[in-house]
């Protein structure tokens, strides 16, 4: 068993329930130090999971909170150790006091991400599933939330592990005939292992395929909000956001540099910068804007052109049409619908940014722009560049371990491949991940978690 260690898993903040959590040898004796129930028997002899109503106190025996606790033995807890949790409410100062009992009983402050890492050292969690802890907490959209969930729940960990399973049945089967020769082992053939290698192949070309998908999941979009003075994106930023992110005027030019805000739309996470408005500068503050818009245009992954709907184009509007064609993707928009509509413009959208009318059909748009071609099983989404990399190198050696087969290599060549690719995977979910790798995924965790 672990030393034992102690954290606020709810953050410093004010909330209506908090929570100290606990894990490691001596757990059970902790919670008994701190806690004292309202009847019965003490926390650490009740059944795993049964929530305890009782007195919280600090080491002097004074109240703290009344609450409940709970406790799961060793193996059966999310960590693999004994564990406890204190479920009070969320008074920080209460949930401070309560945590020095604690470590007066013996506990020591957890570090970031130290339950989870507890977690996957003792082979409860791997780390696509211990990375999916992180994703859902910070899950922006449902999306996100839901793919994290289903990789929590090992559906990234079964994708991955099948494929591990295959390779190791060939790498296996050689061995076998190659240690045991005077065994009655069926002889080794590689082209009876083509289809494995194959099936292989296509399965993580198509975790690769949707990597673009979890990086949409994660970061979300960069979306450049552009147009010329007085078009309206000033006003549909605030719309978008629900509240008066940037300033709003009559007079054209207000916005002079970029202002960033994020948003989901249609599902999708946009960060999005509204930018100054595309015209020749009067000053050299303005141009500078000006400057920043054009370069915050040719770095977005959208760009949505504004364009006042209520005038007729002019060549600022076309300017802006010009700028939006060269993106990866764009919307055209046509504001102020709620005054006029004078502007055409092939599939633009026409909204009002006071009124709220069209928004819906900016929301559908977005959608429909980001939506998955083929549908991705919930929980196997890649969500990470160390994903990515490791599904990468594990099909670049599948592939050259087909190569090697088609060109009449000896097996010990095409085996070296595949034990390559086994590796890669390995690195993926932890089988064979090295320490620096690991102690940079749990950086990202917060105390307590």
């Amino acid at each position: 068993m672990s030393d034992l260690i102690a954290a606020i898993a709810t953050g410093n903040v004010l909330a209506g329930i908090g929570i100290i959590r606990l894990s490691g040898e001596g757990a059970l004796r902790a919670v008994d130090a701190v806690f004292d129930p309202m009847a019965g028997a003490p926390a650490s002899e009740r059944a795993d999971r049964q929530l305890v109503y009782g007195r919280l106190h600090d080491a002097a025996g004074r109240t703290l909170d009344w609450c409940l606790a709970t406790v799961s033995r060793a193996p059966n807890s999310y960590t693999g150790e004994d564990t406890a949790e204190l479920q009070c409410h969320g008074s920080p100062m209460a949930l401070r006091e309560g945590l020095n009992a604690l470590f007066a009983a013996g506990a020591r402050q957890a570090k970031a991400g130290e339950f989870t890492r507890r977690a996957f050292l003792n082979g409860k969690l791997d780390l696509t599933q211990a990375e999916a802890v992180i994703d859902l907490i910070h899950a922006d959209t449902a999306a996100a939330a839901v793919n994290a969930a289903a990789q929590l729940g090992g559906a990234m960990h079964r994708r991955i592990e099948s494929v591990y399973s295959s390779l190791a049945d060939i790498s296996a089967h050689y061995h076998a005939v190659i240690d045991y020769p005077d065994e009655d082992i069926e002889p080794f053939e590689l082209a009876a292992y083509e289809k494995q290698l194959s099936e292989a192949a296509a399965s993580l070309s198509s975790l690769l395929k949707a990597s673009e998908r979890g990086k949409i999941l994660r970061e979300g979009v960069s979306a450049a909000l552009i147009g010329a003075p007085n078009a309206g994106k000033s006003s549909l930023l605030n719309a978008l956001v629900g509240f008066d992110r940037a300033i709003v005027t009559p007079v054209p030019g207000t916005t002079r540099d970029t202002v960033e805000e994020s948003a989901v739309l249609g599902g999708v996470k946009l960060r999005l910068t509204d930018t100054a408005g595309l015209r020749d500068a009067a000053d050299e503050i303005e141009r500078l804007g000006v400057e920043r818009s054009r370069a915050a245009a040719e770095r977005a992954e959208l760009v949505i052109a504004v364009i006042d709907g209520s005038q007729e184009l002019d060549s600022a509007a076309e300017e802006t049409l010009r700028i939006a064609a060269c993106a990866p993707r764009r919307i055209t928009v046509l504001t102020k619908s709620d005054i006029a509509v004078r502007a055409n413009v092939a599939g633009a959208v026409r909204l009002s940014s006071v009124t709220g009318e069209g928004l819906d059909a900016l929301e559908a748009a977005v959608a429909e722009m980001f939506a998955e071609s083929e549908p991705t099983a919930e929980g196997e989404i890649l969500t990470n560049t160390r994903q990515t990399d490791a599904v990468a190198h594990a099909l670049d050696y599948i592939n050259a371990a087909r190569e090697a087969l088609a060109d009449g290599f000896m097996p010990d060549a095409v085996l070296t491949e595949t034990e390559g690719a086994m590796s890669a995977l390995g690195e993926l979910t932890g089988r064979t991940v090295r320490e620096d790798v690991t102690d940079r995924i749990f950086e990202r965790f917060c105390v307590g978690k």
